[in-house]
């Protein structure tokens, strides 16, 4: 048994990511975000899951922002604009949804 918080590591002034799983059905990533760094607006051609499992973030779909914070659960649309930056630094799990 492993702990998530403990898989993955800060990296100042970074984004840092290590894949858990990757399937052709989908993906689990894990993400450390230091404060001030996101991912820039894109899009993904397949539904994803956002959970938070520390700190918190800001999190924009189609346009709308939101905040979230450790333990929320945020679905990401497939082939809907979004971005993410973190307003404090946050590790996230990322579970895309291929199939």
């Amino acid at each position: 048994m492993t702990q998530l918080i403990k898989m993955i590591a800060y990296q100042k002034g970074a984004v840092v990511s290590r894949t858990v799983v990757k399937k052709d059905t989908g993906t689990v990533t894990l993400f450390s975000f230091a404060k001030g760094q996101g991912l820039s607006e894109h899009t993904a051609p397949f539904d994803a899951l956002v959970y938070l499992v520390e700190g918190e973030a800001e999190i924009t779909i189609a346009g709308k922002l939101q905040r979230a914070v450790k333990g929320d659960l945020v679905t990401l649309p497939a082939n809907r604009p979004h971005a993410l930056k973190a307003v404090k630094k946050f590790k996230m799990m990322l579970i895309m949804i291929k199939k």
